[in-house]
């Protein structure tokens, strides 16, 4: 069994992990809870997301999150928060994030060694710096696999992303403009509109080449804790979980 360089191990799961790690996010069961609450999707998505950084101004939360506009934060989590204490969302969103695992990976063929695996690199994980992740880090995990493989892989999608942010703000590149070259398609989401498109130049994308290159020097400790056989209960689970995730 031939070990992956930590690059190459980081390259084949941290896609995977950015893309199935909000998978909760919007599913009707999610939704629902948000309704039952008192909370609209966007709502308990932020208030959600933001809540283990406890009852703080819109303007931490803001910083947390990075891409999004901070206006757009502040009416989310001012009006979301008038209606559930922001641990409390956090704690629920969890929650859903966990009953979305039993509800989706329930038999996937290897989940409990990819569960040990993602653990080791949550533990060896430093949360220096990465607030979000440091937050969403200290909530505590279910005990069942599926439940819990569904909950690591959100939390190491908050880890990296907590590092880019890290990343952004050393190469001098605002969160705005690494929105707009990266997801342009999602400004509205992320509450920006055709004012705010920034003008894209070279530069800037050679800034966010090496705020990605940074963000893996950031991480690449985590996941250098694991080698041979963990590495591939790792690869092999999680794309068994993206598999189950988009029902295949």
């Amino acid at each position: 069994m031939t070990t992956m360089t930590t690059n190459e191990f980081m390259a084949a799961v941290c896609p995977v992990i950015r893309d199935t790690g909000w998978a909760f996010y919007f599913a009707p069961a999610t939704l629902a809870r948000g309704k039952e609450l008192g909370l609209g999707g966007m709502q308990f998505y932020i208030l959600g997301r933001g809540g283990v950084l406890g009852d703080v101004e819109s303007s931490v939360i803001a910083s947390a999150f990075g891409y999004f506009n901070p206006q757009t934060i502040d009416a989310l989590w001012t009006s979301g928060r008038a209606s559930v204490a922001p641990r409390t969302a956090g704690r629920e969103y969890m929650q859903c994030c966990a009953a979305h695992g039993r509800d989706k990976l329930a038999g996937v063929h290897g989940l409990e060694a990819f569960v040990a695996a993602a653990d080791v690199v949550k533990d060896a994980a430093d949360p220096s710096a990465l607030a979000l992740y440091a937050g969403i880090a200290a909530e505590p995990l279910a005990n069942d696999a599926p439940a819990r493989a569904m909950q690591l892989i959100t939390v190491l999608r908050e880890f990296r992303g907590s590092a880019h942010l890290v990343a952004l703000r050393a190469v001098g590149l605002a969160n705005k403009t690494a929105q707009f070259i990266k997801r342009p398609q999602d400004a509205a989401m992320f509450g920006w509109t055709d004012a705010d498109v920034a003008e894209i130049t070279q530069e800037m994308r050679d800034l966010l080449d090496e705020a990605e290159v940074l963000t893996d020097r950031i991480v690449g400790p985590a996941y250098a804790a694991l080698r041979d056989a963990a590495q591939v209960a790792f690869v092999d689970g999680l794309n068994a979980i993206q598999r189950a995730l988009a029902g295949e």
